[in-house]
């Protein structure tokens, strides 16, 4: 294909035209142009083809944009390299559009994306000319360019950021002088990674604003909520600029961060608590020095779960305001009612600091606790008695030595039941002040008449302390709904039958119903039943009644011949005054 005529073939052919006529004109030019055979001419403008183009391309190179881009120079006529940014190891910056690079790659590298590889083919002309330069570019070369964009940016660039996701609530967001805790994967604009915190499987911690990290990152990090991700697009200026940074981040660089905020706080923080549930009729509240009992799931900010009472089955059991527990907790625990639900965010100047707790806790890290009161109380507590039903006329009341049965049901604090009298095969039976019960449920049965019912809470200490006992948790308080069903009204320690007044005076004849001198068992037993029976004496209740008698009336048969006479009859607290004049003697 003839693209152009030489020069001085036309002259010669222009001349002739002017000497003959039309027709042989026309023929003489048929046969010239046959005849003639000239090389092509010289490229026009730059001859771009883009090999490569990357499918997404956010950005496109225009005049006065900075760019970064490695290449591969060789020269159009024989394809020998005269250059390469590759084997400098190095890739090649400049400014495009302003005369700062050969004309012919000024306009090469208009509308490039990153990642696109494209080859630009420039006439000597748009190149170095007829001169070519410094010994390398020979005149009137036609260069070829492969050139691979790495990066582009613009002096008017700002910090870009994008974000990917944001928890559904965010109660606050990063501000200058807060102190963060953050992962990240950075990579090059071109997509090369040159770090990532999740390799080092540790968080970057710092304080923002402050000029701890690149302009860039102080600027993107700003308005984060914990558990937001963003991309941030730094530019180059707001990075390390001219100088980068180690052999991972070359000069010039834009670097994308890819971040996710896991934690912050500032260093003014307080403790912060959110009331979740506060039951009704809450009476009493923590103070200093009680001992509490609750269960908690300890989280990070993140919502990534640290530590849980309810995976151990066992609640947190500690006193209040004493140092025990990290200083947050300590302040969180006061006033709070049992069976309150609360959580509490504690900044880590109130909890570990900037040390953590080995591979548990990083440092610096915020906590949240959510937490729920099982019971509390202080180690002075009375047990508390609350009367809900007192049935009228009530003569008489339960006290030591008593027989008594009753009902009750025994839970904790937070309503879980332990045990019920309902669902046990036989009656409840105790006799006060014989230690048959803990010394709180004896308090709590002490003074109720028959059909009066009781609501009793008992601290540990009167009840099963520290270590608690057959499913009862240690320093557990106790809940008791007691009602008394019947009372038998009992005699004093080592008694087995007491006089309730004067006993007959003298004793002797009253007992010898037929006065015949001598008292045998069964008259012995039918005396004492017609003393019960008119409301004159008493027996020891919930005992076999002919035993006791059998075993009275043995104390009294000195000689064991089967009979009492009267010199055998002794009342028991003769017989106490008679040895203890001995005793003195």
């Amino acid at each position: 294909k003839i693209r152009t005529f030489c020069s001085a073939t036309l002259s010669h052919f222009s001349s002739q035209l002017l000497q003959m006529d039309l027709l042989a004109c026309l023929v003489l030019f048929v046969l010239h142009v046959a005849a003639v055979t000239c090389t092509p001419g010289p490229l026009v403008d730059i001859v771009v083809d883009r090999y490569d183009i990357p499918k997404v391309c956010s950005r496109e190179v225009q005049t006065e944009d900075f760019v970064r881009y490695h290449f591969n120079g060789t020269f159009h006529e024989d394809g020998k390299k005269f250059d390469s940014s590759h084997d400098r190891g190095k890739a090649f910056i400049s400014q495009v559009g302003l005369g700062r690079l050969i004309t012919g790659m000024d306009r090469g590298l208009q509308g490039m994306c990153v990642n696109e590889r494209r080859r630009i083919t420039v006439p000597p002309h748009l190149a170095y000319g007829s001169v070519g330069t410094g010994g390398v570019i020979p005149p009137d070369a036609v260069l070829v360019f492969d050139v691979l964009l790495l990066d582009i940016w613009s002096a008017e660039d700002k910090v870009q950021i994008r974000t990917l996701s944001k928890p559904a609530s965010c109660n606050r967001t990063s501000v200058v002088s807060d102190y963060i805790r953050y992962h990240y994967n950075g990579t090059l604009l071109s997509g090369e990674a040159f770090d990532s915190s999740y390799s080092r499987n540790s968080t970057y911690d710092t304080y923002l604003g402050q000029g701890y990290l690149i302009k860039g990152m102080d600027e993107g990090l700003l308005g984060m909520c914990v558990g937001e991700k963003r991309i941030i697009i730094v530019p180059p200026f707001l990075a390390y600029g001219e100088n980068g940074s180690g052999t991972r981040i070359p000069p010039q660089a834009t670097l994308v961060f890819e971040v996710l905020l896991v934690d912050l706080f500032n260093p003014k923080d307080d403790l912060m608590v959110q009331v979740k549930e506060v039951p009704e009729g809450c009476t009493r509240r923590t103070k200093t020095g009680d001992y509490i009992r609750y269960h908690y799931n300890g989280t990070f900010q993140d919502g990534s779960p640290f530590d849980s009472s309810y995976q151990r089955n066992s609640t947190y059991n500690t006193y209040i305001g004493m140092g025990y527990v990290i200083r947050g907790i300590d302040k969180a625990l006061q006033g709070l009612c049992i069976g309150e639900k609360r959580r509490v965010i504690v900044p880590p100047h109130m909890a570990y600091g900037e040390e953590g707790v080995g591979d548990l806790i990083p440092g610096s890290a915020v906590l949240v606790f959510d937490i729920h009161v099982i019971d509390f109380h202080n180690p002075n507590d009375p047990v508390h008695i609350k009367v809900t039903h007192k049935p009228k006329g009530c003569s008489m009341k339960s006290e030591t030595d008593d027989l008594i049965q009753y009902r009750y049901n025994c839970s904790l604090m937070d309503g879980t039941l332990l045990y019920s009298s309902d669902k046990l095969d036989s009656p409840s039976f105790t006799t006060l002040g014989t230690n048959g019960v803990i010394s709180g449920l004896e308090k709590g049965l002490s003074g109720m008449c028959e059909g009066e019912r009781r609501e009793v809470v008992v601290p540990p200490h009167w009840g099963h302390g520290e270590n608690g006992a057959g499913g009862v948790p240690g320093s557990a308080v106790l809940f008791f709904e007691l009602e008394l069903v019947e009372l038998q009204k009992g005699v004093p320690e080592g008694y087995m039958f007491v006089w309730l007044g004067d006993s007959p005076n003298p004793l002797f004849p009253a007992m010898d119903l037929n006065g015949d001198n001598e008292v045998p068992l069964e008259e012995f037993s039918e005396f004492l039943m017609l003393q019960i029976k008119e409301g004159k004496g008493r027996l020891r209740p919930g005992t076999d009644a002919d035993a006791v008698i059998k075993d009275m009336f043995n104390n009294q048969d000195r000689n064991e011949d089967g009979k009492i006479v009267v010199d055998e009859l002794k009342l028991k607290t003769d017989e106490q005054s008679e040895r203890m004049k001995r005793d003195e003697l």
